[in-house]
């Protein structure tokens, strides 16, 4: 987590999947997020983030429930939404803060 400010600063939006292994859903959520990595290439960063490796980091996020999905840009949280997404659905929510528009 030492470069996660650094990750989300970029000006290429940067989507956190925040997750925990023993997560059913968050299960569910890892092939969708690796097409998401596919669909969107270099057009945004892609990173996930285990919450139970990284509790404060969590906290500071107030995430409470997961899978949790937030989409960085410039350093600031632009979207987040908790719980299961199609593939399709996050690629739209990526593709609106994308350069590309």
């Amino acid at each position: 987590m030492s470069n996660f400010q650094e990750k989300i600063s970029s000006d290429r939006p940067t989507l956190v999947d925040a997750y925990a292994t023993w997560c059913g859903p968050c299960q569910h959520m890892h092939p969708i997020i690796e097409e998401v990595k596919e669909q969107v290439g270099d057009e945004a960063n892609v990173i996930k983030v285990d919450v139970d490796e990284n509790r404060e980091w969590a906290e500071e996020q107030g995430i409470t429930s997961i899978p949790t999905l937030m989409l960085f840009q410039d350093g600031e949280l632009v979207w987040r939404q908790v719980g299961m997404m199609s593939t399709a659905d996050i690629v739209n929510v990526i593709n609106q803060y994308t350069k590309k528009k």
